[in-house]
């Protein structure tokens, strides 16, 4: 079975999730205000500068997530779905997902938010499957900490070839949209490569290596 892969943020949603969690928690005051929103922006401009250190980074990120029941987690994710994530959504996006189920293709996102953030949003558009950084849980209650090889940059090779091999799935034909340079070294390993919205960075890259260059922008 073909593979559609997709990145998350900035690709398949106008906004990166991720850091939108970030922003939604400082507008519920359920986190120190300025501390957290400073370290926030400072995080993701790391990532779009391609430094990001990802364990320094999930550390910020899931430490919130202890606080809470997964009862509290569940409603507040409910709240951040229908004021954040819905917005970011567009047509065209639902559209390129719904172009590659009707060719039988597997769905596949793989992204560096997250798995609490983003498994209700893959539940959303339907995909058949979520590579993501796991927040380990214990007891029912998330401790902070991160299982295993995060999936962002070179790791979102290594977690994909992880599942190719439990999977018995196969790169053959693959699709892999993306916005990022940091998605580079998967973009190289599939059968084509597509920049979506791109960066200032993959749209160079994407002109050289004639890859294909999209929007799935309403507006777009």
């Amino acid at each position: 079975m073909t593979l559609a892969i997709f990145d998350l943020d900035g690709t398949l949603l106008e906004g990166d999730s991720d850091y939108s969690w970030g922003q939604f928690l400082v507008e519920q005051k359920l986190v120190d205000v300025d501390e957290y929103k400073v370290a926030n922006d400072r995080f993701y401009q790391h990532y779009v500068a391609g430094t990001l250190d990802i364990h320094e980074y999930l550390e910020f990120s899931l430490a919130p997530l202890s606080r809470f029941s997964e009862s509290e987690l569940d409603e507040l994710h409910q709240k951040f779905m229908s004021s954040k994530i819905h917005p970011m959504i567009h047509q065209k996006a639902l559209d390129l997902i719904e172009h590659h189920r009707n060719q039988g293709h597997f769905l596949l996102i793989i992204t560096a938010t997250n798995q609490f953030v983003t498994d209700p949003i893959s539940a959303t558009l339907n995909m058949d499957h979520l590579i993501a950084p796991i927040p380990e849980k214990i007891d029912g209650r998330y401790t902070g900490k991160v299982v295993g090889i995060p999936s962002f940059q070179a790791g979102k090779v290594t977690r994909l070839n992880d599942w190719l091999k439990e999977t018995g799935h196969t790169l053959e034909g693959s699709y892999f949209y993306s916005d990022s340079h940091n998605d580079l070294p998967l973009l190289e390993l599939v059968e084509f490569p597509v920049a979506v919205d791109a960066d200032a960075t993959l749209i160079n890259i994407a002109k050289e290596r004639n890859w294909p260059h999209i929007s799935l922008r309403d507006n777009g």
